[in-house]
């Protein structure tokens, strides 16, 4: 059991550190990434920046705490669901760059590789070492009824989360 803990720690941990860096990355780059979310064709994008910049910036802290894990986990796959459909899909599946029209293009390894990572911390849950545990939060009744198919439940809510959000905001071809 202290492997599978230690397992879940450093996967929560390297994917928070990841998703904070990405955040704050954001949040220095206001300007730059609220003109690349209107290049790539989504209305408000300073909307979508803030929204952006705040989900990712909290789901890093909440992963690398160890604090409602499993909704942690659903902010991470939606992000990558919205980044794979927008960004990294029509160009495969591997990240190498390569040039088209003068802009590297990257493909969808890495933001699956991550939505991967989080949908089994959203089924494996978070661990002994987190806060989930501490406050007994990853324990409640329903949980160990339904086991790692509320984890399941919340990844296919991010999933639908990012759906609503293409829906409402992305118009690429107007």
């Amino acid at each position: 059991m202290e492997t599978i803990n230690a397992a879940l720690f450093i996967l929560r941990i390297g994917l928070g550190v990841v998703f904070l860096a990405h955040g704050i990355k954001h949040a220095r780059g206001r300007v730059k990434t609220t003109a690349w979310f209107g290049s790539l064709g989504f209305k408000n994008p300073g909307f979508q920046w803030f929204a952006s910049t705040a989900t990712e910036i909290g789901v890093g802290v909440l992963l690398v705490l160890g604090l409602l894990t499993g909704l942690a986990a659903a902010g991470v796959i939606g992000i990558m669901a919205v980044a794979f459909y927008t960004v990294h899909r029509k160009a495969g599946f591997f990240i190498t760059a390569f040039m088209k029209d003068g802009i590297d293009v990257e493909g969808y390894e890495y933001v699956l590789t991550l939505a991967i990572a989080a949908l089994a911390l959203a089924v494996g849950g978070p661990g002994e070492w987190s806060i989930d545990a501490s406050l007994k939060i990853d324990s409640v009744p329903l949980a160990e009824l339904l086991d790692g198919r509320i984890g399941l439940l919340l990844a296919v809510g991010g999933v639908a989360t990012s759906l609503a959000q293409l829906a409402a905001f992305w118009r690429p071809n107007e």
